[in-house]
């Protein structure tokens, strides 16, 4: 696809508007609180779209995309929908306590709560994941997408989108990407409805493209289903939302960095709320390339990047590629500062450099940052092998030796405050030992029934720690003093429309 000079003009200075704004909103970033946590000052419209687009990226457009034009089809929306009710219960449950906390990171909590051997268990899987699995999975998915639409070759493609994202990132931390992320999430929100338009007036209208794919526009797919079952979701999903809505530091993190308890919990509600646009935005396009496009597709993965190529007209071409590569660049940009903050803070700081600075905090947090950008764009390449069965199933498959301990962590700690300190780190350490046996001998079973049964053990055996050695007194968490923790009541009614509008959806689509 051929870009036109007002294509590249579009797209240059979308970029540079976006670097402008965030370089000069975080240009006094001199405190690790204020580089980890934008100085906790953020408000709930910052944090809700920074959330979509620290989430919404290329394995999304992409993998779920990819998804939607295989054998799952809407039911792969699932992940997003049900993602939005668990979003907005967290609001009400999880976020308050890690407010009043005043922690920076999720490991730290485990500190408090068991003791320093958990929080760098913790710490240390946290990075690995991010690393190894989401940040190399983003990279790769940017760089396919780029390489399908534009012919640039794969290393080049991740080697561009990483290095646009570790400079702002690099520079003003969590401000530079919350401030980069509202303008990026803005347009790939805005360029998967412009896709979702176009595909539709391809097929012939909504009634014409339902007619066709009647097939593929399930929410619920039967037991026998080889990657989305219902008793998947039934089981493990709640698992993986959970962690993801509530633990996983690249998205709570913005939460930690709320101004007030109502921007913490009305801006994650508010980034339930966009989700819902996921299905029209994403899969459903994937759905129609597949039916437009189906001949042309070597991998499903290529369902998106297609649409793209044939349908965007001259003029808007520019638009879509700044909204693509935003995409990719915001969620790269929030994974390499939140792998950072936690190397920093819960690796470095806790175990080596309990006396270090803050100007020495933010050198490390910062060559972190590169370094972390450095090692994805050369694992990156290597998912281009079919053997890891396309991006999303990867980046799901491979998080699952997290979820079931880090999970039951959380909450066994938090419901029963008898745990001893030693259940947390048996936990986090059996946890990926119980998935990894599944995944070698149970291998025609999915991997989110994998997560249910590994999390259950796990529980099991905190359960019989808690038993036989009780914690006798409690530990007590820290406490801010200078945050207001009363849920307001509109707070409260829009988290109810965002559930409703949820299960309105799945019973429609059922």
């Amino acid at each position: 696809m051929e870009l036109s000079l007002f294509d590249v003009l579009v797209f240059v200075g979308f970029f540079a508007v976006v670097i402008g704004v965030s370089l000069f909103k975080s240009r006094k970033e001199t405190s690790s609180e204020d580089y980890f946590l934008a100085g906790r000052g953020l408000k709930w419209w910052l944090i809700g779209v920074s959330i979509v687009a620290a989430n919404i990226s290329t394995e999304q457009f992409v993998g779920m995309a990819g998804q939607g034009a295989g054998d799952v089809g809407l039911a792969v929306s699932n992940w997003q929908l049900l993602g939005s009710i668990g979003i907005v219960v967290i609001a009400f449950t999880l976020i308050p306590r890690f407010l009043k906390a005043g922690i920076y990171t999720m490991p730290e909590y485990l500190e408090y709560r068991y003791n320093s051997a958990a929080r760098g268990i913790m710490a240390l899987l946290t990075v690995v994941v991010y690393v190894a699995v989401l940040l190399t999975a983003v990279l790769y998915s940017g760089g396919i997408t780029l390489r399908t639409i534009f012919g640039l070759k794969l290393e080049y493609g991740v080697w561009l989108i990483g290095l646009l994202a570790a400079g702002y990132t690099v520079w003003g931390g969590l401000k530079a990407v919350a401030w980069a992320d509202l303008f990026q999430g803005g347009a790939l929100i805005v360029g998967g409805l412009v896709i979702f338009f176009l595909g539709l007036h391809a097929c012939g209208g909504w009634e014409q493209f339902t007619e066709v794919n009647e097939d593929k526009l399930h929410m619920i797919l039967p037991e026998s289903h080889e990657k989305l079952p219902w008793t998947g979701l039934a089981s493990g999903m709640w698992i993986v939302l959970i962690y993801y809505t509530g633990l996983n530091q690249f998205i709570v993190q913005r939460n930690l960095a709320a101004k007030t308890l109502r921007d913490g919990q009305l801006g994650v509600i508010f980034a339930g709320a966009l989700w819902l646009i996921v299905p029209f935005a994403i899969v459903i396009p994937g759905i129609m390339s597949n039916q437009l496009y189906g001949d042309q597709m070597s991998t499903p993965d290529e369902a998106f990047p297609i649409l793209i190529r044939n349908l965007v007209p001259a003029g808007l071409r520019g638009f879509m590629f700044a909204a693509i590569s935003g995409a990719v660049i915001s969620s790269l940009g929030s994974m390499l500062n939140s792998a950072s903050t936690i190397f920093t803070m819960d690796v470095y700081k806790r175990m080596f450099g309990g006396k270090a600075g803050q100007k020495g905090l933010l050198l490390l947090g910062r060559s972190m940052t590169m370094i972390f950008v450095i090692v994805g764009c050369l694992l990156a390449p290597m998912l281009d092998n079919p053997k890891f069965g396309g991006v999303f199933q990867y980046i799901q498959q491979f998080q699952g030796y997290i979820w079931p301990g880090v999970v039951a962590a959380f909450l066994f700690g938090m419901l029963v405050p008898q745990a001893p300190a030693a259940s947390g780190v048996v936990a986090l350490v059996s946890g990926p030992i119980f998935y990894a046996i599944f995944q070698m001998f149970a291998k025609t079973q999915h991997f989110l029934v994998d997560v249910a049964i590994s999390f259950n053990l796990v529980i099991c055996i905190m359960g019989l720690m808690t038993f036989l050695r009780p914690l006798e007194t409690p530990r007590k968490l820290p406490v801010r003093e200078d945050i207001d923790l009363e849920t307001k009541t509109d707070v409260k009614i829009y988290g109810i429309l965002v559930i409703a509008a949820v299960i309105a959806f799945i019973v429609i689509f059922r």
